[in-house]
């Protein structure tokens, strides 16, 4: 495989290097390529069907449905109950994966939560099951591949910055380059959360430094500022998500003063449906 591109701009007048990982695939690109890049390398005989489960405009679920659709394996996705709206729109992650052929099927909030852990137990040795995000030990060996393209690339800088869901991407990156120092902050719950997402693969090491906001976020919600710093980005030559990046750029502002090679996540194929909402409320400038 050839190593992402390096891409440079500028946000309220810093200097930042981008590591083109969106630009992989359409569909499988970003932190969700790297986290399953293990299994996009294993035979197609290996499996026959993967589950996975968590929102129905995940990034991750619609990476899933596209190596299942490379694969030739039957993809099985879980969610909470889901409106008839986003059902049927023909646009965003969760319609893009019903086109790849995902199977979706929804279980009621009260049972949501012991449905998923029993999931752990009820597979048979051709099923593999994907935990929400792709926070997965396999994510370790994609990975380690991204954190040698960055030491070849050998650029200069060694501050490094991901945002954070369960924190897959940041532990593994800083466990494969304990010389750099790595960035993130929480976008889905706050550090606490974070933290504990995180042991559960793996101790924590020194040089993952967890940034939180100033300001409470909730995740998936519109904001003024985020569209801004959007905006600002995509016109200085870059599109990034509404999601994760927004935030993650905000706090590097705030509170990090030296410069960072940012790993640009993915994710933009969700625009589409979050320029949607952003519409709605009146905040696209």
């Amino acid at each position: 495989m050839t190593p992402s591109s390096i891409s440079e701009i500028f946000l309220d007048g810093r200097h930042f290097f981008v590591k083109r990982d969106d630009l992989i695939d359409p569909f499988l690109a970003g932190n969700k390529f790297r986290k399953l890049y293990a299994l996009l390398q294993t035979s197609h005989t290996t499996y026959n069907k993967i589950i996975s489960y968590g929102g129905t405009q995940s990034n991750a679920m619609l990476a899933i449905a596209a190596m299942c659709n490379k694969k030739d394996w039957k993809f099985l996705y879980y969610s909470k109950p889901m409106s008839e709206t986003l059902k049927k729109e023909k646009y965003g992650n969760f319609s893009e994966s019903l086109k790849l052929g995902m199977d979706h099927v929804e279980i009621e909030h009260e049972y949501y939560r012991e449905f998923i852990a029993s999931l752990q137990i009820s597979r048979d040795e051709k099923t593999l099951l994907i935990n929400q995000g792709g926070a997965d030990t396999l994510a370790k060996i994609g990975l380690e591949v991204l954190a040698e393209e960055i030491r070849d690339a050998d650029i200069g800088v060694y501050s490094l910055a991901t945002p954070s869901g369960t924190g897959t991407t940041a532990l593994y990156l800083a466990l494969s380059l304990p010389e750099y120092k790595i960035y993130t902050t929480p976008c889905v719950g706050d550090s606490k959360y974070l933290r504990e997402q995180m042991l559960a693969l793996h101790p924590i090491p020194d040089n993952l430094i967890i940034l939180e906001s100033s300001k409470k976020y909730h995740f998936a919600k519109p904001y003024s500022e985020f569209y801004s710093i959007y905006k600002q980005i995509l016109d200085a030559g870059i599109e990034f998500d509404l999601l994760y990046a927004p935030l993650m750029f905000k706090v590097l502002l705030e509170q990090v003063d030296e410069e960072v090679l940012y790993i640009h996540s993915g994710g933009v194929s969700g625009n589409v449906s979050m320029l949607k909402r952003y519409e709605k409320k009146g905040l696209l400038l």
